[in-house]
């Protein structure tokens, strides 16, 4: 067993990313019932429904389980109550991951409620109080949290930090990649967009058939999505450029590119010649979940394999 499963309790050294409009409370439980960790996404949750959110994942599963928060998102202010609300409803041996660094208060408000503590970089800074250190590489899908391949940055930051506990995210698709991962020296590993398409997430049904049958090829990096999230660059999926209209859009209808549902994700840029989907969408991984069966492509489906140096699973039909 690996030091981040003895840590936050788990069978598995995988954690699956607090994903915003994909990683409800259904999502976190099954893969906590899984035995990896699921995590619950709270991004700009206000503290009352962030409360009752983890009620509900603590009622669907009995496996420790963790809670994302997003502090350059919410602010440090905002990050703070929606800890203080969900702090005491927390099940003893869950455990709080950061996407990026927290705050001192925030650090301090986990650790007084005796949760481990989970903080994703992309860069060599060391997170305050991390019981798990997550290397984000710039294969990983959606936002992005560095510029450096998680490869490169996971052999900096074990030099400089030898006895660290750190786990890698970006290219991992298949108990492969984890265990390659673990090979390489990572004491494990987090996934997101191979949770994405899985029954119990919230994309929206598009956003996931997108996601199935993207290859390495499909995806890029872009600073153009910024609504919610200013000054971070993200790994989006292109889009075909839309076709012309013929006539000018209503004032009441929603802004181009937008759909209805949990998952939101705009089609098209606001720039001349920039037609890209947004997603959280990995490195051109084959989508073959390590813990749902049912969700694997239909047999005899090829998969075609991306031309990408993140991707080291077998690739079968």
């Amino acid at each position: 067993m690996t030091r981040p499963a003895t840590l936050l309790g788990l069978e598995l050294p995988l954690l699956q990313a607090g994903m915003g409009a994909v990683a409800g409370p259904a999502l976190c439980a099954a893969v906590s019932r899984a035995g990896a960790g699921g995590t619950l996404a709270l991004y700009r949750e206000p503290p009352a429904r962030a409360a009752r959110l983890v009620r509900e994942a603590a009622v669907a599963t009995d496996r420790p389980f963790g809670v994302n928060v997003v502090p350059e998102v919410t602010g440090p202010a905002a990050c703070l109550d929606q800890l203080r609300a969900i702090l005491p409803e927390l099940p003893r041996g869950a455990f709080v991951t950061s996407f990026g660094l927290p705050d001192a208060d925030a650090v301090r408000a986990v650790q007084a409620a005796g949760h481990p503590l989970v903080v994703q970089v992309g860069s060599l800074a060391l997170g305050r109080g991390a019981a798990v250190l997550v290397l984000q590489g710039t294969e990983a899908g959606g936002h992005l949290l560095g510029r450096m391949p998680v490869d490169l940055l996971l052999a900096a930051v074990r030099a400089r930090h030898p006895r660290a506990v750190l786990a890698v995210a970006g290219g991992i698709a298949t108990g492969r990649d984890l265990a390659d991962a673990v090979a390489r020296g990572a004491d494990g590993a987090m996934a997101g967009t191979l949770f994405v398409p899985a029954a119990e997430s919230t994309a929206h049904p598009e956003f996931k058939r997108r996601v199935v049958e993207a290859v390495a090829d499909d995806t890029l990096i872009t600073s153009l999505f910024e609504i919610g999230w200013p000054h971070r660059p993200h790994r989006v999926l292109r889009n075909p450029p839309p076709p012309p209209r013929s006539a000018p859009r209503p004032r009441s209808s929603p802004p181009p590119g937008w759909t209805a549902g949990h998952t939101r994700f705009r089609a098209t840029a606001r720039r001349p010649g920039s037609h890209h989907h947004r997603a959280h969408r990995g490195d051109g991984h084959e989508l073959r979940p390590l813990l749902h069966p049912r969700h694997r492509p239909a047999p005899g489906r090829r998969q075609r394999r991306p031309d990408s140096p993140g991707v080291r699973g077998r690739w079968r039909t």
